[in-house]
């Protein structure tokens, strides 16, 4: 990272969960799966600020993983699942994610976990945000090791037409699927879109001019470290990450 970078007042973790709080709209049912620990404050800041009729289901949380009473998974395959929060180890120029191996799939260097449901809530869900809390060209790359999520899909498939967006410490990227290609959507105070693209493995559609993303307001920032902070604590909702990572610097 360029070590000009404005100083935010706020962590990695903050700004992202600030970030994407914003995304997140009143009335809709927005969810994130379990050890999503930048989600869940994002889905609560959201709702503490703009979205109060939202209804969010948070896995990893004693009072919210079944805020519908629904499972999480039938909930998307009915078409009825309106955001969801989703991250992933690589991604490519074809708008694929990658979260099941790094390396060659078939003798791997690295298998993970987090394939279970990927799939599915990318297909279904009818918005998908991603989220990196690092921005290299080991996480953006030319071609996925393994396709769990495929951008774009053979047009007799139904699916959201939507675009979905990347939030990383650098940037927003908008994977528009008519064009199957990345735009520089908004660069982060303190950043160029020249430090993105040459922190990306591919190149990017960047607009004239490009948009400075509004940091984080006092208001979001108080909101985040007070009220969210406090009401994970209480719910069970990763208490002890939010106690270490929700405070003033």
């Amino acid at each position: 990272m360029p070590a000009g970078a404005v100083d935010l007042r706020c962590n990695t973790e903050e700004l992202l969960a600030i970030l994407m709080s914003r995304e997140v709209r009143d009335w809709e049912i927005s969810a994130c799966g379990a050890v999503s620990m930048i989600p869940a404050a994002a889905l609560l800041l959201a709702e503490a600020t703009h979205a109060p009729h939202a209804e969010i289901i948070i896995l990893g949380s004693d009072e919210l993983s079944h805020n519908l009473g629904k499972d999480i998974h039938f909930l998307t395959q009915r078409g009825q699942l309106e955001l969801f929060f989703h991250s992933a180890l690589q991604f490519d120029a074809e708008g694929n994610f990658n979260l099941h191996v790094i390396g060659d799939p078939n003798a791997p260097d690295r298998r993970l976990p987090g394939g279970y449901g990927s799939g599915l809530m990318s297909y279904m869900a009818k918005r998908i945000l991603f989220f990196r809390t690092e921005h290299n060209p080991r996480t953006f790359v030319d071609k996925v090791d393994f396709v769990s999520g495929a951008g774009v899909t053979d047009e007799r498939i139904q699916r959201s037409t939507e675009p979905f967006k990347v939030f990383t410490p650098m940037a927003v990227l908008r994977f528009d699927r008519d064009t199957a290609r990345y735009t520089l959507e908004s660069v982060h105070p303190g950043f160029t879109a020249e430090d993105v693209q040459a922190q990306t493995g591919f190149p990017l559609v960047v607009p004239d001019p490009v948009m400075v993303t509004p940091a984080p307001t006092d208001e979001e920032l108080s909101t985040l470290r007070g009220e969210v902070r406090d009401r994970m604590i209480s719910t069970g909702t990763y208490p002890e990450w939010a106690r270490e990572v929700l405070r003033a610097p």
